[in-house]
């Protein structure tokens, strides 16, 4: 970890706060559970347990992996239907294939990130290729639910397959802190997402002892997870560490900071910064549909049921 990343930061445009900036104090910190997901492949549930409230417009992120797999032993998913929201799946080790009724599909690899918006519904699937559950390897990676406002939950299917080097890298006033930048704006550079509901995602790296202070959007929510190693959230210095997520209050900066050591097997503090613009609009989330009501809901397993998503493709792997 982590896949994409330079020599030398300090070649990279610099981003920082201003000075007068309001510091968004760190809320809250959770651990993730651990779990399974698919056929078998471990998760951290990033955001259980976290008030929706503070979520709005994210409702779930569990981070795959990271797993070093035996031969024989990489997993993934059976078909599964979507509706009403987005998945953002990005991998930092490994390699996944992922599939759908529509007819579309690709493969995803290090620091790649596929943005599947399922709109009015699709069946879907993913999984390792062939040659890596041949030779195992690592895995590690995220996917992030976006929901999507009413008046596009029942919008076409599309993708956006977002490759490691279309990222936008950029770095803190220091050289510190390698900022991959996948959606959002920060300091006026622009990550290659393009998404329905305002947000920001990033991957951060921060050395042993670094800090990063950043320009947030005051009608933005904040969240951060820790991906590996440890550190602190806000200008209290809240500890967080792997598997743990920061809800922040309000403000219009947001610091992080990483501890002067971290563990022998994560050099640096990984993290993943989100922000979003709230829906605020009546969420109800039932398996693989995100509707406003419960009527939706209904009708969304009805028409999965009588085959309106789509159906297996039949030279379907």
């Amino acid at each position: 970890m982590p896949a994409v990343t330079v020599e030398n930061p300090l070649t990279l445009p610099r981003v920082a706060a201003p000075a007068e900036g309001r510091q968004r104090p760190a809320l809250a910190v959770s651990t993730a559970p651990s779990g399974f997901e698919g056929e078998g492949f471990p998760v951290r549930r990033a955001f259980a347990g976290i008030d929706y409230k503070h979520l709005d417009p994210f409702i779930m992120m569990d981070q795959m992996g990271e797993v070093e797999y035996a031969p024989g032993e990489p997993k993934g998913t059976p078909w599964h239907p979507h509706r009403g929201f987005e998945t953002v799946t990005y991998l930092i080790d490994g390699t996944f294939v992922h599939q759908d009724s529509h007819g579309g599909g690709g493969t995803i690899n290090d620091g790649d990130t596929q943005w599947m918006t399922a709109g009015s519904g699709l069946l879907h699937i993913e999984a390792p290729p062939e040659s890596l559950v041949m030779s195992g390897g690592l895995f590690h990676g995220l996917q992030l639910w976006v929901n999507l406002p009413k008046k596009d939950k029942m919008m076409s299917p599309r993708y956006q397959d977002i490759g490691g080097g279309q990222v936008k890298l950029l770095t803190s006033s220091d050289g510190g802190a390698l900022l991959r930048l996948i959606a959002g704006d920060i300091d006026g550079h622009e990550g290659p997402g393009i998404t329905h509901t305002p947000i920001t995602m990033m991957h951060v790296s921060l050395n042993p002892g670094a800090e990063l202070t950043l320009p947030w959007r005051a009608d933005f929510n904040a969240l951060a997870y820790g991906l590996a190693g440890r550190g602190t959230a806000g200008p209290e210095g809240r500890p967080f560490r792997m598997g743990q997520s920061v809800v922040f209050g309000a403000g219009d900066s947001l610091t992080i900071k990483a501890d002067a050591t971290q563990e022998s097997r994560s050099p640096n503090f990984e993290v993943v910064l989100l922000g979003g613009q709230p829906i605020r609009e009546p969420m109800m989330h039932y398996g693989p549909f995100v509707m406003n009501t419960h009527a939706e809901l209904a009708q969304a397993f009805e028409d999965f049921q009588a085959g309106r998503l789509g159906t297996i493709p039949a030279h379907a792997g």
